[in-house]
């Protein structure tokens, strides 16, 4: 279909050559509930932004394994890794809480480079300029694909909207009476979604920013009232007016530029430091390669898989891959195994008939995967993020 191969080849060039995520989109508040992470627990995790690896490695787990298939996601984690092993914690928080740093150019070659594996070094000796905090967009989350769309937010609501002294005051709300005190006498729904913003979402160009492929658009313009549109629509307004912003890091640093020590990740806050910097190059690794491919190569057995929402791209345009990638889940669980995962959809439907062999016997994944519906339903309706349809909590249940 021509619309589904120009979306596809969109996809490819906006994501195909840039870093896309400098933050974490999932909240691993919810992780850690769903998963009850264990010492003796070996992790699985898309890389992503590399923040929740550092936030599964905080409660004690015996490692992490970040796999990504684009490398510059794991160089930004390997970035991470080496700047909590070779600065104090001012300069990591400015680093990365910040989003800036004003000595780069003499603490990037002379405290970080030789830490950083060749391919991150090739990276951030091409990308430096990200954490200078000089040109129109002075903070490293203003940058890659993700940042360049939310500087262009922030400067809608700058100069467009004129609404920067009302969102100042949301973010600044202790209280949801508070949020929905500005949200709502202010107007802010209808202004911030005027009718060409609400376009603007139903485009694959304008989804794909954000990482969202054509076939996630579609499982929400088939399955929500109102379409991708309306869920976004609706989505703000719950962030803003219906769940606690005080500690919704993940919106203040789109919305700023930048997190606070009261308002940020787990791996940024400064009581956490000393135990990331004295284990994390042991506890944490990356993997450039697809999650299917690093689990056939991994000898060792898994307990925890974290599949982010990659499958919904997967099911429409790799069926077989996803087939077989679920059949290395199985490989490779170790007993007591659990596995979440988040979809665009509001209901998943395309996992459970899935075919795979569990000792010679051919069995579907319903029958393998008990789920926590209730539990992930609550999660779910607290997810500070609020961007995905649907949350999955289960067991891997192979004997």
């Amino acid at each position: 279909m021509p619309l589904e191969r120009i979306s596809r080849t969109c996809f490819k060039m906006i994501h195909g050559k840039n870093l896309v995520y400098n933050q974490c989109w999932e909240d691993p508040r919810l992780d850690r509930q769903a998963l009850e992470f264990s010492p003796d627990d070996n992790v699985v995790v898309i890389t992503s932004a590399g923040c929740n690896a550092l936030d599964y490695s905080l409660t004690g787990v015996n490692h992490v394994h970040a796999v990504d298939m684009n490398y510059r996601q794991n160089a930004l984690l390997e970035l991470k890794k080496a700047a909590l092993q070779n600065l104090d914690y001012e300069s990591f928080f400015s680093l990365f809480g910040k989003g800036r740093l004003e000595n780069w150019n003499s603490v990037y070659p002379e405290k970080l480079r030789d830490s950083l594996p060749e391919d991150a070094q090739k990276f951030w000796d091409r990308h430096g300029k990200f954490f200078k905090g000089t040109g129109r967009r002075p903070s490293f989350y203003f940058r890659g694909t993700s940042g360049l769309f939310a500087w262009m937010v922030n400067g809608y609501i700058d100069r467009v909207v004129k609404l920067r002294g009302p969102m100042n005051q949301i973010l600044a709300a202790k209280t949801i009476e508070e949020q929905q005190e500005v949200f709502y006498e202010q107007n802010l729904k209808e202004s911030l979604f005027r009718p060409m913003v609400r376009w603007l979402l139903g485009r694959d160009t304008t989804m794909a920013m954000l990482g969202v492929p054509r076939s996630q658009r579609q499982q929400l313009d088939s399955g929500y009232p109102g379409g991708i549109s309306q869920f976004v629509v609706d989505r703000i307004e719950t962030v803003f007016a219906k769940l606690p912003l005080h500690d919704n890091y993940f919106w203040h640093v789109y919305l700023t530029g930048e997190y606070t020590k009261t308002c940020c990740p787990e791996y940024l806050k400064e009581e956490n430091f000393e135990t990331l910097r004295e284990n994390v190059a042991e506890t944490v690794s990356t993997h450039t390669n697809s999650l299917l491919g690093f689990l056939e190569s991994h000898e060792g057995k898994i307990s925890r898989f974290i599949l982010l929402d990659h499958m919904d791209w997967m099911y429409h345009n790799l069926k077989d891959v996803l087939c077989d990638e679920w059949q290395a889940i199985v490989n490779k669980a170790a007993p007591g195994a659990k596995v979440i995962w988040r979809s665009a959809s509001l209901d998943v439907e395309f996992v459970d008939p899935i075919e795979v062999n569990v000792n010679g016997e051919k069995k579907t994944m319903g029958d393998i995967l008990h789920y926590n519906r209730e539990l992930a339903d609550q999660l779910h309706a607290i997810d500070r993020v609020n961007t995905y349809g649907s949350f999955y909590i289960a067991d891997i249940k192979v004997d």
